[in-house]
């Protein structure tokens, strides 16, 4: 094994071991530290010869800049986000900090693995509500202003597109998705159907499906992905479980709707 260091930057799924990627495993089996949120490094198990490096949740570029530094050094280091690292995660943050930081951080080592994202997780529990055309928004305000959440909001729903929201709901900011879903019903109808998908592929998993005109704020937290249909997602019975169906969105779109 080469005495370099290098960086990982590792998605470890939503939760369940069994959505780890074998590269992502394998990356961790190598690694002298892993750097990430505290909840997301104590997902991996401590071993000899590993040092776990926890942080709080919005020190995302220090985190990064301590991962380049411990790379820089010779170090084999992993960072870590659940989901995919590319998507609302630490990729972009190392990304960030490597633009802005050393210059000699740019001749490391550094590697992007992906992992399974909750929106897939969810997705694939529910059926296939992102089949066709589909976007996704993260609903925090802490990095943009709500101005530009609700102008993206209503130009998806304008688009027909199915959405998937990450971060709908915190205890620090409990009026922004009550907010979003005056916005969709607005935009979309009641009948809308929208889906919340808590902690996906743990023993805390929770689903349902209902519409935008039924749907709550309380229904969803942070740790639970949102999806909203478009104007073609469908239900259908037959689904063994918590919802008794399942939602597809059709791959294909008939010619009278894509001509409006």
């Amino acid at each position: 094994m080469s005495d370099q260091g290098w960086l990982r930057i590792v998605g470890l799924g939503p939760g369940s071991e069994a959505l780890i990627t074998p590269e992502a495993s394998s990356a961790l089996a190598q690694a002298t530290d892993v750097v990430g949120y505290v909840p997301y490094v104590e997902r991996v198990a401590p071993r000899t010869g590993l040092t776990r490096h926890g942080s709080d949740n919005r020190e995302e570029i220090r985190r990064a800049e301590q991962a380049l530094e411990m790379a820089a050094e010779g170090r084999r280091v992993v960072v870590v986000s659940s989901g995919d690292p590319g998507v609302f995660a630490m990729g972009a943050a190392v990304f960030e900090a490597l633009e802005a930081g050393e210059p000699a951080w740019r001749a490391l080592d550094i590697q992007v693995l992906p992992g399974v994202s909750a929106m897939l997780a969810a997705s694939a529990r529910l059926g296939a509500p992102l089949g066709h055309d589909f976007c996704c928004l993260n609903l925090s305000d802490n990095l943009k202003p709500w101005a530009l959440i609700e102008k993206r909001l209503r130009l998806a729903a304008e688009a027909d597109f199915a959405m998937a929201f990450y971060n709908p709901r915190s205890r620090s900011r409990p009026e922004g998705f009550a907010r979003a879903l005056t916005v969709l019903r607005e935009a979309c109808g009641d009948e809308r159907p929208i889906m919340f998908a808590r902690a996906v592929s743990t023993p805390e998993e929770r689903l349902r499906v209902t519409t935008l005109g039924e749907a709550t704020p309380e229904m969803a937290d942070m740790r639970t992905l949102v999806m909203v249909g478009s104007s073609l997602t469908r239900r259908i019975p037959g689904r063994a479980g918590e919802e008794g169906e399942w939602v597809y969105t059709p791959r294909s779109v008939p010619s009278s709707e894509a001509a409006q």
